[in-house]
């Protein structure tokens, strides 16, 4: 008798990923592709949506390969995907209409100030679950809307299709079930009141956006079509996708935390510290509030915390300031000094993300001697990273009384021990790291597992693969943390009056 096995791809927006697992939670098969992303003119940033479609179908092939299974044994999919970044289609022919615009565009900063300047800027933030901005699909399709003929044709004849790219995905390689997408996705679009679970209507009305060519919002566990997978041998078969699911609810799922209060940070070019809350759905002014995931007749909620974007701050160490040359560097730089030296380094290279969310402020250093090295400021980032989730950690206690527990972390700069170690001290709580990286694909198989009835609850789910490594704050934390967590608040008020 053969096993049965789930599929979970993960379809990011630096490449793709795919992951084949059994009924035990075993993996047996794991790829991944890589993905361009283009450039057509300076701040753009695009995909090509039948390369993204080509890289998962190979993904998919060579997971199938390396598992050793025959397509037919995968009983069902499940897909995650980058958040605000949009593909279109003509529904006739399901032939993309344009390329994808990625949450890394900035095309549409002019619009950004348009909305600020609009009726809309007062209700956008309750309603939709987090402020407008340049990454946001609504502005992007704004901007199609005004731009690109063949889009605004299309919306016309009501030919247009709109969806994330786990929704192309199954348009592009199989039969979709209707045009539906998980309710984490639809809020991600920046279009849909997740608090009255309905569009907002005068809000589409403003962008021109037309209602016919959203997806529907429906549960993370839903019948949404089928994709043809194949082997490296030719053989082929038809898989229900049974699950969606955006990427970083899928990363919130995938690491267990299913507990009101259990928190998750990934540390990668962008930055994320995710609190599930359950039930709870608190209007929250500093921190964004999304969908986590709906099962069944149960919609949960998720805080979502965006930090300083860690990939600015690394890339200005290494290409500019010539500090380090990779990731291994961090570790053995910041472990070499005993502490900062009185450095403060507060990299918003970019801005300040939460619970600031000024996009005005600037990246600076201070502090610094003759006898500053670049050991100093490195182990200052590292300071810097913990600094910011505990002013994540004290608001989201005091605006909606949630309790972080514990953390989970993963991404490129959690594998520093002493990172890890510096932010157990400043939050108090333990952080505990993975052994097993790729917990979004997983979240996806499980999801997936879950409505094919692999599992026939959330309770019988298999656990994460591998170990944790904890790091458990220090009894006292040291003097030096807690001094330059004054020192960081006032860094950050001297920076926000920077002008």
């Amino acid at each position: 008798m053969s096993k049965s096995f789930l599929l979970g791809v993960d379809q990011g927006s630096s490449g793709s990923r795919a992951l084949i697992v059994d009924e035990a939670g075993t993996v047996h098969g794991y790829a991944y592709h890589p993905l361009a992303r283009l450039h057509p003119r300076p701040d753009w940033v695009e995909q090509d949506p039948e390369a993204v479609a080509a890289g998962v179908a190979a993904v998919i092939t060579e997971a199938i390969g390396k598992a050793g299974c025959h397509p037919g044994d995968i009983v069902a999919c499940g897909l995650t995907c980058q958040r605000n970044t949009e593909f279109v289609w003509d529904a006739r022919d399901g032939r993309p209409l344009s390329n994808a615009i990625t949450w890394q565009d900035l095309r549409t900063r002019t619009l950004v100030k348009e909305v600020e300047n609009s009726p809309f800027a007062a209700e956008a933030k309750r309603r939709l679950g987090y402020a407008p901005g340049t990454y946001m699909t609504a502005l992007h399709l704004k901007w199609r809307m005004e731009h690109e003929t063949a889009v605004r044709q299309a919306a016309q004849s009501g030919y247009l299709r709109i969806g994330q790219s786990a929704l192309w995905l199954v348009t592009a390689l199989g039969q979709g079930n209707g045009h539906v997408m998980d309710s984490s996705l639809v809020q991600a679009t920046g279009l849909y009141d997740f608090r009255a679970r309905q569009y907002w209507g005068e809000w589409l009305e403003w962008l021109g956006v037309p209602p016919a060519a959203l997806p529907e919002a429906v549960p993370t566990l839903h019948q949404f079509g089928t994709i043809n997978v194949k082997s490296p041998e030719g053989e082929t078969a038809v898989v229900p996708v049974t699950a969606m699911i955006g990427d970083q609810q899928a990363a919130l799922f995938g690491h267990g935390c299913r507990i009101p209060g259990d928190a998750e940070s990934t540390h990668g070019t962008a930055a994320y510290v995710k609190v599930f809350l359950g039930n709870n759905i608190p209007y929250q002014e500093h921190i964004n509030v999304y969908n986590a995931w709906h099962l069944g007749d149960r919609q949960t909620f998720c805080l979502e915390a965006p930090t300083t974007v860690i990939g600015a701050a690394i890339r200005w160490m290494r290409d500019n300031a010539r500090f380090i040359d990779d990731y291994e560097d961090i570790e053995r730089l910041a472990t070499a000094v005993a502490d900062s030296g009185g450095v403060m380094f507060v990299p918003a290279f970019t801005g300040l993300d939460a619970p600031y969310n000024d996009p005005n402020a600037r990246a600076t250093l201070l502090g610094m001697t003759l006898g500053t090295t670049r050991n100093h400021i490195v182990r200052a980032f590292l300071e810097a990273l913990g600094y910011q989730l505990r002013a994540i950690k004290e608001t989201i206690a005091r605006d909606a009384g949630v309790t972080m527990g514990q953390m989970l972390v993963g991404g490129g700069v959690s594998a520093s021990d002493i990172a890890c170690q510096i932010q157990a001290d400043m939050l108090n709580i333990p952080i505990l790291r993975p052994t097993f990286t790729e917990t979004t694909a997983w979240a996806a198989a499980l999801l997936a597992g879950l409505q094919a009835q692999v599992w026939p609850d959330v309770n019988s789910l298999p656990p994460l693969p591998g170990t944790h490594h904890r790091f458990d704050p220090c009894p006292v934390p040291p003097r030096d943390l807690e001094e330059g967590y004054g020192r960081w608040q006032q860094a950050i008020r001297l920076i926000q009056s920077w002008q």
